[in-house]
């Protein structure tokens, strides 16, 4: 009897455990703060990721164009600086700030798309950079968040007219197209797909139609194909991602180091700081193809951490934009959610060998200035939408900002107050000749001839007779006659 109970009860063990577990996590998901808490952690753990690889794959390069093997990673040391200030003030800043300031940032960065056309640095192939001393910086890095600001105001205040098409993209769309002609003319096709990306996920979570978005897609297919046959160096790029191997040591060089970098790795990696692939092998390893030495170092394991990474950052992204009553709010969330996770998703499918090479870096971890400043105010904008969800609010103004919050000096987030709806507008009424009031039954519409033909025939209806026994009765009590008999006074 022993033996037939003990299997059943180690059984019942470790699904005891698992409820329980589950338990444990949904309690601590259902805190006011619990979003919050998982954009600190995913921020804080990219970041670090991203400082360790870019030190391991920028040494070889820091050292044949330096002094030393940390030219690099001090300065995207200086960077991660610069953005964790970036951060600081994006949770900070009330989300109403940024709200009202969005249009003229927006104008800022059309000027500075211009700007970087008549001014910038060429790098590349593209003429995208302004070049201050050491220091490069990117204008589309900030159009873009302009652009997801500025959009989402927009149709917000549209709201009520979005099922209309033209209200749905003008100005939305056209505003876009220009930045996207501004973008291409440097020429960036990397920021291009990204730019479309934001678009996109704009007028998704406004509630566009479907058939708007395959319209879209095939036009945006159409205009890709057409970008990528009008230059050489784009139908090169298309040829070594259909067969890399026609030219193993010139334009399908990077694709297939990639992968022979991943395969390399295996399941736990040759060891942080082993990897091969960054001895020239593979060009630019610290910008766009660091993902592939996360592979070769830290094996199939450091692949699946960076995408659950990732993911944890969709899933809480879109966590903090169906948790909050701010439309604005909820569209911006969405929407930096989606850009960076698609960003990621880019990145790692062309460094894989599923798209062609775009020149999209990876977020928090690929080496670079301007992306990753931007990046790291983006996540504070995200943290600071995860501090206005009610839940968020009602603990943050009734228990105070916590330890954190202290540390941070953050304010009490605002408390969403919705719009009041317009009242109906009352048809003005004519204006009076003299100051005298005229009387209520003229202001109503009603003449003299009229009030004395109902008031007669008022008087002229039979009263039934129990109405006439608690008159009466009623008359006896007080001693004088009711001011609702048969004469009135």
């Amino acid at each position: 009897m022993t033996a037939t109970l003990q299997p059943t009860e180690n059984r019942k063990r470790p699904r005891r455990k698992r409820a329980g577990f589950f338990s444990v996590l949904t309690a601590w998901l259902g805190r006011p703060l619990a979003s919050f808490h998982l954009v600190l952690a995913v921020f804080g753990l990219l970041t670090v990721l991203g400082l360790v690889m870019v030190l391991s794959a920028s040494s070889v390069v820091s050292l044949d164009t330096g002094p030393s093997v940390y030219t690099v990673f001090k300065k995207q040391l200086l960077f991660v600086a610069i953005g964790s200030i970036a951060f600081w003030i994006a949770l900070r800043m009330p989300l109403r700030v940024m709200r009202q300031f969005s249009a003229p940032a927006l104008a800022v960065c059309f000027g500075m798309l211009v700007l970087v056309l008549i001014i910038g640095k060429e790098f590349y192939g593209a003429r995208s950079w302004f070049v201050v001393g050491p220091i490069s910086f990117q204008p589309i890095e900030v159009a873009k968040l302009a652009l997801v600001l500025w959009g989402a105001h927009v149709l917000v205040q549209k709201k009520a007219l979005l099922h209309q098409y033209r209200h749905l993209l003008v100005p939305l769309v056209p505003v876009a197209l220009l930045m996207f002609a501004l973008v291409m003319m440097q020429p960036d096709l990397g920021g291009t797909v990204t730019l479309i990306v934001v678009l996109f996920a704009l007028l998704w979570f406004a509630g566009a139609p479907m058939r708007l978005f395959g319209a879209a897609a095939i036009g945006g297919l159409g205009g890709i194909v057409t970008l990528s046959l009008t230059e050489g160096y784009r139908v090169a790029r298309v040829l070594s991602f259909l067969d890399p191997e026609a030219d193993p040591s010139g334009k399908g060089l990077q694709g297939l180091q990639a992968k022979y970098a991943l395969a390399d790795g295996g399941l736990f990696g040759k060891g942080l700081g082993q990897g091969q692939s960054k001895f020239e092998y593979l060009p630019n390893v610290h910008n766009d193809f660091i993902f592939a030495l996360i592979g070769e170092e830290l094996g199939f394991l450091g692949c699946a951490l960076v995408l659950g990474l990732f993911a944890m950052l969709a899933i809480t992204g879109l966590r903090i934009a169906a948790r909050n009553i701010d439309p604005w709010i909820r569209m911006v969330a969405a929407t930096v959610t989606v850009w960076l996770v698609a960003q990621a998703a880019i990145n790692i499918a062309y460094v894989v060998g599923l798209l062609p090479v775009t020149g999209i870096t990876l977020p928090m971890i690929s080496a670079g200035g301007s992306s990753i400043v931007v990046t790291m105010f983006v996540f504070g904008i995200l943290a600071n939408c995860a501090r206005h969800e009610p839940e968020s609010v009602a603990a943050l103004r009734s228990q105070g900002p916590g330890r954190f919050g202290r540390l941070m000096k953050l304010p009490a987030p605002d408390v969403y107050n919705p719009p009041q709806k317009r009242k109906p507008v009352r048809p003005s009424t004519p204006p009076r000749a003299t100051g005298r009031r005229e009387p209520a039954t003229k202001r109503a519409g009603t003449s003299e001839r009229q009030l004395h033909e109902r008031r007669r025939t008022r008087r002229s209806v039979p009263v039934p007779e129990h109405r006439r026994e608690h008159r009466r009765s009623a008359r006896g009590r007080t001693g004088q006659p009711r001011a609702d008999e048969g004469g009135r006074h």
